[in-house]
């Protein structure tokens, strides 16, 4: 059974300052509709460490947590293996709330947070369809390849790199490997194993000098 620490580690403290982005992450893909609230378990009066779309609520950082989440906090910590729990309430103005409250885990496996999740259902449709359409902050649709493979993502990054180099008159023939070569080590590429082996091969140059033009990019 976990139960809460009256005083938090340091470790504790930044596992808690690491989910900051992720509710900005959230935020921004989830819309308005939706009110992010973190919690820090060692001081319930200013528990709030970060929120986002606190307009809902009228909270802001540095506020104490409320009594539906310290029973949302003792429902967990009194179940075996229960680390969050769903329901439904209703906001300070009494209107339909869909919430998740998620227990944060510290270093020595106890509750240190809660990352709280609330959706007002009474938002407009076309407000929260909004949220999830095109606007003027993409300049481009982007793709993603979802392969069950890593040597399937390199192929796929070598042809793909391989094209728009070898289309790109402005890069003489003698630099165009040297160039495959550098765009593919700035999307991460040789970070997967047995990347070296496969471009070498497709370029029908060694593996000595794709690491020496590795080499050279690691020392910029």
């Amino acid at each position: 059974m976990s139960k809460t620490k009256s005083s938090l580690s340091s470790t504790d403290k930044h596992i808690l300052n690491s989910y900051k982005a992720c509710l900005d992450g959230l935020a921004a893909y989830l819309g308005g509709a939706f009110e992010f609230v973190l919690h820090d378990l060692d001081d319930l009066d200013h528990s709030v460490i970060k929120i986002v779309n606190g307009m809902h609520s009228g909270r802001k950082e540095g506020a104490p947590i409320t009594d539906l989440a310290l029973s949302m906090l003792e429902k967990i910590t009194e179940s075996d293996g229960a680390h969050f729990i769903a329901y439904h309430s209703k906001s300070k103005y009494g209107k339909p709330v869909k919430a998740v409250t998620i227990a944060i885990f510290g270093e020595q496996d106890t509750v240190i947070g809660l990352l709280c999740i609330n959706f007002y259902m009474d938002t407009s449709f076309s407000t929260v369809l909004q949220s999830f359409l095109p606007n003027n902050n993409y300049t481009e649709y982007v793709t993603e390849n979802f392969i069950s493979e890593s040597d399937e993502l390199i192929v796929k990054a070598l042809e793909k790199t391989k094209a728009n180099v070898e289309s790109d008159s402005s890069i003489p023939v003698s630099q165009k490997n040297k160039e495959i070569i550098t765009l593919l080590y700035h999307q991460g590429i040789f970070k997967l194993k047995n990347s070296v082996k496969l471009i070498s091969k497709d370029l029908g140059i060694t593996k000595n000098t794709v690491y020496m033009h590795i080499r050279t990019l690691e020392s910029k």
